[in-house]
């Protein structure tokens, strides 16, 4: 467990604030916290509006900046270790294990890839992200020009994982195309699964092995959605092992329904293939896999 210095979440109002209280549009939007819970941030001094100390019965407008200053708090452990693949004057590539989450946020602050890069690389800024319980490839940048650069190429970047699913395959090949979007959460309010309203999205899976009641696949990403691998392999009727908030379908657990940042699934980003932003030489890299994700 680690005991961090506290964190300032600054929020800029959009135009969903109007007729809102400051209260009330923390208590609505945020709602991992009750309204008697942001009532009593607003008394010990922690909320501001626009730098200046606020009691929660301010009306709001669109631009004005919200936050709160977040006091210490302990932070769940999490691994302490990654490795890097590839290290250059532009880029950075590591490998991240598994139950280490690559940005701040769900109670993490310095329990964070970021956070451990930080230590060495203190310049360095993450490209694209990985969820906590996924392992493998996060590419950062070092600076500006060479984080514009990779961001553009980024949906055109080969970008291959390997995933563990329940049920065995009945085809080898399955072009994923199941749009995503947000839909209701009995415990987070939305969260991002197949929608038919959604925005669109591309997976092509290959089965790479069948075992007793799973299979095996290797995932190539063409889009980058919001838990994309985990929703589209679960729209076809394969939900990763182990996976506590998708079931078959695409959409969360109707009993219990886990929460996006839990663990317990095997998914590891295994390759990237991309244009060095500076040279344009061609990099391909890769992690290697998880001994449970290892062909038989």
């Amino acid at each position: 467990m680690t005991l961090n210095q506290g964190y300032a979440f600054r929020t800029v109002l959009g135009p969903n604030c109007k007729g809102h209280t400051a209260l009330s549009f923390l208590s609505v939007h945020f709602t991992h916290s009750t309204q008697v819970e942001w009532q009593s941030r607003f008394e010990a001094g922690e909320i501001q509006l626009d730098d200046l100390p606020a009691n929660g019965q301010e009306s709001l407008r669109a631009g004005c900046i919200l936050t709160w200053n977040r006091p210490a708090w302990i932070e769940e452990s999490t691994p302490q270790k990654f490795t890097i693949i590839h290290q250059d004057p532009s880029l950075l590539i590591v490998d991240k294990p598994s139950g280490l989450p690559t940005l701040p946020g769900g109670g993490f602050y310095l329990n964070t890839l970021l956070s451990l890069v930080r230590r060495d690389f203190p310049t360095a800024n993450p490209v694209h992200r990985l969820g906590r319980a996924t392992s493998g490839l996060v590419l950062f940048a070092f600076d500006s020009l060479s984080a514009s650069q990779l961001s553009k190429q980024w949906i055109t970047m080969k970008k291959q994982y390997q995933a563990l699913a329940s049920g065995v395959a009945s085809d080898d090949d399955y072009d994923i195309r199941s749009r995503i979007g947000l839909m209701d959460h009995p415990r987070l309010g939305r969260v991002h699964a197949a929608s038919n309203s959604g925005k669109s999205a591309r997976s092509v899976a290959r089965v790479v092995s069948r075992r007793t009641n799973a299979t095996l696949f290797e995932v190539d990403l063409h889009t980058g959605r919001p838990h994309q691998i985990r929703i589209h392999l679960a729209t076809i009727g394969h939900p990763l092992v182990g996976d506590p908030l998708y079931a078959p379908g695409g959409h969360p657990h109707g009993n219990a329904p886990g929460l996006p940042g839990e663990g317990g699934y095997w998914l590891h980003a295994k390759r990237l293939v991309l244009r060095h932003p500076t040279t344009q030489d061609l990099l391909d890299l890769h992690s290697p896999l998880p001994e449970l994700l290892r062909p038989e």
